[in-house]
C-alpha cells in the first residue's frame, strides 16, 4: 500500500502523505515523494500542487524514528528532492501549497517550509523538537532565520518549543488559517486561482527568487535583464508573453498555454 495518495483535477495535483499513525517519513516514503514531485515538475499539463497529510491529527512529524531504530540511516538515500522529495528539488518552477492539517514538527515543518504558500487548520501546531533528541533541524536552521526574525528563529530552534497556528501566522510562517473542515476547500480555491495564471511567469519568479537569495541586488538584476536565467529567457521569447500584451490591449482575459 503506497504511503502517498494523489488526486488530479485539471492542472492541479493533490498529494496526501498518508502513513498511519502519524505520517512520519522513512527513506522509502521520501523516495516515493521525490518521484511524485519530480513527475509533477516535469508534466506540462500540471501547474500547481497541494501537499497535505492524511487524517485529522497529523500533517507530518518528520523523520520516522521507529524506522531509524530498525535500520534506516539518517544519512541514507532520501531520493530525488532530498527529505520529503521537495526541499532539495531542483528547478521546481511551479507553485506548491502546503495545507497543514494538524501536527507539523521537525522534518514535517521543514517540508512545509519548502512550499511556496502555507495554509493551516486552526488546530495545527508546530515545533522543531530535534534539539531534545540531540539532533539538529538542519534545513530549518538554514531556512527559518531567512524567513522570520533571527531571534525568534533561534528561540524556536534552541528550545524546540511548540507554537500554535496563530503564532505561526504572526511570524509569517503561515499565510492563512482556516477552520479544519474548510482547509482543503480553501487550498483548492487557492490552487485553482494559481492554475489560472501564467505558468511561465511563475517559473521565472521562482528562479529569480532562488538565484537572488545570496546575491547582491545589482548582480541579481543584471542576470535578469541580460536574460541569463533560463526561465526568464523562455518567458520573454514565449507565446504567452505576446498573449499577455495582446489580451491587455483587447481588454480580455489572457489564455495561457505555457509556451
Amino acid at each position: 500500500m503506497s504511503p502517498i495518495k494523489t488526486r488530479r483535477e485539471g492542472a492541479i495535483l493533490e498529494l496526501t502523505l498518508d502513513r498511519p499513525k502519524a505520517n512520519a517519513i522513512d527513506l522509502a516514503t521520501s523516495r516515493i515523494m521525490g518521484e511524485t514531485f519530480a513527475a509533477f515538475r516535469d508534466d506540462p499539463e500540471l501547474r500547481v500542487a497541494i501537499l497535505t497529510g492524511g487524517g485529522e491529527k497529523f500533517f507530518c512529524p518528520g523523520w520516522d524514528l521507529k524506522a531509524a531504530n530498525d535500520g534506516d540511516a539518517v544519512d541514507g538515500d532520501y531520493g530525488v528532492g532530498g527529505f520529503g522529495g521537495l526541499q532539495e528539488m531542483r528547478d521546481m518552477g511551479k507553485p506548491i501549497i502546503a495545507a497543514v492539517n494538524g501536527i507539523c514538527c521537525g522534518g514535517g515543518l521543514e517540508l512545509a517550509l519548502s512550499a511556496d504558500i502555507i495554509l493551516a487548520a486552526d488546530h495545527a501546531t508546530f515545533a522543531l523538537p530535534e534539539i531534545r533528541s540531540g539532533t539538529v533541524a538542519d534545513a530549518a536552521s538554514v531556512k527559518l532565520p531567512k524567513r522570520i526574525p533571527y531571534h525568534i528563529a533561534m528561540e524556536l530552534l534552541l528550545t524546540g518549543r511548540w507554537f500554535d497556528a496563530e503564532e505561526a501566522k504572526g511570524w509569517g510562517i503561515v499565510n492563512h488559517i482556516h477552520p479544519a473542515g474548510f482547509l482543503m476547500e480553501e487550498a483548492w480555491e487557492m490552487a485553482r486561482l494559481l492554475a489560472s495564471g501564467p505558468p511561465l511567469v511563475y517559473a521565472a519568479i521562482k528562479e529569480i527568487v532562488r538565484d537572488a537569495e545570496d546575491a547582491k541586488f545589482q548582480d541579481a538584476m543584471n542576470r535578469i535583464t541580460k536574460r541569463q536565467l533560463r526561465s526568464v529567457d523562455v518567458l520573454y521569447s514565449s507565446e504567452d508573453q505576446a498573449e499577455g500584451a495582446r489580451a491587455f490591449a483587447e481588454k480580455r482575459d489572457p489564455v495561457w498555454k505555457g509556451r
